[in-house]
């Protein structure tokens, strides 16, 4: 997520400056064949351009307000997992049954909190898995998966020691670790021993039946945002909107030049190279607005517009420690170059 409030140039540049590259190649060539060839034998009437782009406009327009409820979404989820995270520490701590408890009880409740912490990174863990329609799993499609999996790579540097320091902390024991190895879904069977631990606490009689409702069911929020994420990350967007989205961009760029060389020519022979600024201007602006869609409809990429999972995971770690009073608290994730991962 990026946290400055204006991008820089360097940044734009970054996200769709190598499109300018074969803006350019594409205008210059027309422009310059038009030229040599005689233009007069290529000009066609300027008005079906501002139709098409019309029309494109709209339908990238109605692309990203759907691409943008999946990021927002899928932030406000990350919001209900951290309140739910919050109310859990709180009522493992400060619930008691008011009889004599025949468990280790205070032993117990610890383990639920770092199992809980466990899960939250686990389940980020999950959702940066790459899923094969996403930006980062394209092998030859102009080249944006290699060039989106090497930007991640650096943003991970970015993070190292952050990174290095989670997978230092040991929340689960370690015969419980071996075990989660054999899941397909971890985070889910993390959910479903915390369930077992609050069984034993109920049994030993450290909380009472009320309590023990009200924390399955704060386990049972766990699974509904989780599968609320999975739903995100397993549904693609689309696959129609995407696709004749980007073949609309490229029909409207295609035509360009040719509708552009048409009016130009008006201001003379001279007047036609204005095509080249021009064209790749306008064709910029399309491709941007293309590919502000394209990464929001995937929210948990691990790129610099997504959801900042590593950040909120640090912040619910922190609350929790705090919570049942643990001293070794780590601190918050800053931004690396105006950017939250």
């Amino acid at each position: 997520m990026i946290v400055k409030k204006n991008i820089s140039l360097k940044s734009i540049l970054e996200f769709t400056g190598y499109h300018l590259l074969w803006l350019a190649g594409w205008m210059s060539f027309v422009t310059i064949g038009c030229h040599i060839l005689n233009w007069e034998l290529l000009e066609f009437s300027w008005l079906p351009l501002p139709l098409i782009g019309t029309a494109v406009v709209f339908y990238i327009g109605f692309k990203n307000n759907q691409s943008y409820d999946r990021l927002w979404e899928a932030r406000k989820l990350w919001s209900e997992i951290t309140n739910s995270s919050r109310v859990l520490a709180t009522m493992v701590r400060h619930y008691r049954s008011g009889e004599m408890s025949e468990i280790q009880e205070d032993e117990i409740r610890r383990q639920i909190v770092f199992r809980h912490i466990a899960y939250i990174y686990q389940l980020r863990d999950q959702l940066l898995q790459p899923a094969v329609w996403e930006n980062l799993s394209q092998k030859s499609y102009w080249g944006t998966g290699y060039y989106n999996r090497r930007h991640r790579d650096k943003l991970h540097k970015s993070f190292a020691k952050e990174l290095e320091e989670i997978a230092k902390k040991k929340y689960l024991p370690a015969e419980e670790s071996v075990n989660l190895q054999h899941y397909k879904n971890k985070a889910v069977q993390l959910l479903n021993m915390q369930t077992e631990m609050i069984q034993q606490l109920y049994d030993g009689k450290a909380i009472n039946m009320i309590q023990q409702i009200e924390l399955q069911s704060a386990v049972k929020n766990f699974y509904d945002g989780q599968g609320k994420m999975e739903r995100i990350k397993q549904s693609p967007f689309p696959r129609e909107y995407s696709s004749f989205s980007f073949i609309f961009i490229c029909i409207f760029i295609l035509l360009l030049p040719f509708g552009l060389i048409s009016e130009f020519s008006r201001l003379g022979k001279a007047g036609i190279w204005l095509t080249i600024p021009v064209g790749i201007v306008i064709g910029w602006i399309f491709v941007a607005m293309e590919m502000i869609s394209d990464y929001c409809e995937n929210p948990f990429e691990g790129l610099r517009s997504d959801t900042p999972m590593l950040s909120i995971c640090r912040e619910i770690e922190i609350n929790m420690l705090q919570t049942i009073g643990e001293k070794n608290i780590p601190a918050p994730i800053t931004p690396k170059n105006h950017v939250l991962i």
